[in-house]
């Protein structure tokens, strides 16, 4: 890891700073602090990290709501924190734009070796020879963050802009939950594949127009993919 590296740790307690800022710091990776949801998106304004450690219970504004309004501008890995272990809640967190859940407590090795983790995999997938990709009427790109059908732009959200780019870029091909995750979230899946379909859902809905000549097919039992109709 490069010691430019900077990561940006949401969270109300003191001691989740201290202890996980001591093992960033023996790792070669700054940090910086926030302590309630506000001052969460105006540090990452400020500093674009390369990485947010974001806990839930956040004061003033929740870390779901946070997490919505960072995922509006930015793409930037997000970790999840929570004293709650339930799955709808990993699942949730992974919908609204999350990169990974830990529950709490934790182990500060164990966090930092998720953010290493994250930070390796959302580096390596940035490095592509292609990123854009046009199919009929669909024009996708990946380096401005652009959208277009039939011309016109279309508010999707990263996510579901790599999960579009992914079936664009082989029409026809069946693409598996467990593939689309892998490919998308960039880290192995504690379990559920509720989070792709859901978005595969949201992404119809955007797209939604009668004079198309193609669509995003389920498979049953398999997956998604791209069919010209």
């Amino acid at each position: 890891m490069k010691d430019s590296l900077l990561v940006l740790i949401c969270d109300d307690q003191q001691s989740v700073h201290e202890t996980v800022g001591e093992y960033l710091k023996l790792n070669g990776i700054n940090y910086i602090s926030a302590y309630n949801g506000i001052e969460a998106i105006e540090k990452c304004q400020e500093y674009s990290p390369d990485l947010i450690l974001l806990d839930l219970m956040m004061p003033k504004m929740f870390g779901e709501e946070v997490c919505k309004e960072i995922r509006k501008n930015s793409d930037v890995p997000i970790i999840m924190l929570s004293a709650k272990d339930d799955t709808i809640d990993k699942i949730l967190g992974l919908e609204i734009g999350a990169d990974d859940y830990i529950t709490k407590p934790f182990s500060p090795r164990e966090v930092v070796t998720r953010i290493k983790t994250v930070l390796r995999r959302a580096t390596t997938s940035t490095v592509k020879e292609e990123c854009e990709v046009k199919f009929r009427d669909l024009e996708i790109n990946l380096d401005t963050h652009e959208v277009k059908l039939k011309g016109e732009p279309i508010k999707i959200t990263p996510k579901e802009m790599k999960i579009l780019y992914m079936l664009a870029s082989s029409p026809g091909s069946i693409f598996n939950r467990e593939h689309i995750l892998s490919e998308v979230w960039g880290y192995d899946y504690f379990g559920d594949t509720r989070v792709v379909d859901t978005q595969i859902k949201r992404l119809r809905k955007k797209l939604q127009r009668d004079d198309l000549s193609w669509e995003i097919r389920s498979v049953y039992g398999v997956g998604y993919k791209l069919e010209v109709l």
